[in-house]
């Protein structure tokens, strides 16, 4: 295969991870970062504690968590099939992409969160601030630089997982390393697929590394 041949396959395909990622992203911070959060306030000492909650969303988060990505993507397609319709494509690949990276993204949001010293948030209650004041004028503000340092590893998570979505045709990078550098024997294409992952982990752990240091020095 020549390179004016793999050049649209590479281009088409690098746009489709590239969507997959960036949808699994927004849906992950909107259901990973709650749920994080609600982690830190239900438990013993937090904001709000419940035990029984805590343990509840605990054994939530560590039950996503333990899944293999290739083992939850077959096991959720009859989830997947009903919200979207269809368990192949780039659309369909959301679903198991984002109930894969959420759980591991809100143990880092925990894990951020419990860095804020006890200090700032016995402040806050002192002058009268309310729960949800606290949490979002103190806990997520101060927490930020470990937030987006989190939300760093789990975008490069997310990179590696679409492509193991192209196993059961989930379109991107991973599908087409599938379809035509293993099953067609095309190594050249499969090199250069690998060398474009590699680019695009690389970018985007360097801009989350530059995020993350910029709002350390504010």
């Amino acid at each position: 295969m020549t390179w004016d041949e793999m050049a649209p396959l590479l281009w088409e395909a690098t746009g489709q991870t590239v969507e997959m990622v960036a949808w699994s992203t927004l849906f992950t911070v909107l259901i990973g970062l709650p749920l994080g959060v609600a982690l830190v306030v239900t438990d013993r000492g937090g904001l709000l504690p419940s035990t029984p909650l805590n343990r509840v969303l605990g054994l939530v988060v560590n039950i996503g968590r333990s899944l293999p990505f290739i083992i939850l993507m077959i096991a959720v397609i009859p989830l997947t099939r009903m919200i979207v319709g269809t368990t192949i494509g780039t659309t369909a690949s959301v679903v198991p992409l984002t109930l894969g990276a959420a759980p591991f993204f809100a143990r880092l949001v925990e894990t951020a969160l419990r860095e804020v010293g006890d200090d700032k948030v016995q402040a806050a209650q002192a002058m009268g601030a309310s729960r949800t004041t606290i949490v979002g004028k103190v806990l997520l503000p101060e927490a930020m630089p470990g937030l987006v340092a989190g939300l760093t590893v789990t975008v490069v998570a997310l990179i590696s997982y679409s492509a193991m979505a192209g196993a059961i045709g989930g379109g991107g990078l991973g599908d087409l390393a599938i379809r035509y550098g293993y099953q067609r024997f095309e190594t050249p294409l499969m090199i250069v697929t690998v060398v474009v992952l590699i680019v695009i982990v690389q970018l985007g752990q360097m801009l989350g590394d530059f995020a993350a240091r910029h709002l350390a020095r504010r």
